[in-house]
């Protein structure tokens, strides 16, 4: 009878290891690939992000750029002939289209890349009101033509200084080059 209590505690042990090293292998393989779907996950996250911002940097930069050049023509309009309605709502909706991927920027872009794009935004909208006084006759005191016309030209250096960040960003551009 010794013998088989014996049989059976081994057997019992035997079963018991069996099992437990089945389960142990099945919560082990669990974890790995949850944990394989966390990186994948991760990953795909990450890839959506960079497109995100790439996407908008686009925009961003051309965007600034077309309200760097409708605030040029305006003032060519201004020197050559009237300003007709056309020409205001070309200016206004440059500037549009530049505050809504402005806004879009302040949400997506790092601190880097926002610190650039807020010197290009503050120098269009700058630049803008000093145009738009000018435009309606009633400019600031030391305002003029040549000035505006001074101050978006100024504007092309602080676009490609925004726009080397956002190539530094998106890891197209290494530190030291000029995008």
């Amino acid at each position: 009878m010794a013998v088989d209590v014996g049989a059976v505690i081994i057997a019992v042990a035997g079963v018991a290891g069996t099992v437990t090293g089945a389960l142990l292998s099945q919560r082990g393989a669990e974890r790995v690939k949850r944990r394989e779907l966390e990186l994948v996950r991760a990953h795909q996250e990450s890839r959506e992000e960079l497109a995100l911002r790439r996407t908008c940097y686009v925009e961003l930069n051309r965007d600034a750029r077309q309200f760097t050049t409708a605030l040029n023509r305006h003032l060519h309009v201004m020197r050559e002939r009237g300003v007709q309605d056309a020409d205001k709502e070309a200016l206004e909706e440059a500037k549009d289209a530049h505050r809504d991927r402005y806004s879009e920027a302040q949400m997506i872009a790092p601190d880097e890349v926002l610190a650039c794009a807020h010197a290009v935004n503050r120098a269009l909208t700058d630049t803008y009101g000093q145009v738009k006084r000018l435009e309606r006759g009633e400019p600031a005191a030391g305002e003029t033509m040549e000035g505006a016309a001074q101050a978006q030209h100024g504007i092309w250096e602080l676009i490609r200084a925004m726009r080397s960040a956002m190539r530094r960003d998106l890891g197209v551009a290494s530190e030291g080059q000029e995008a």
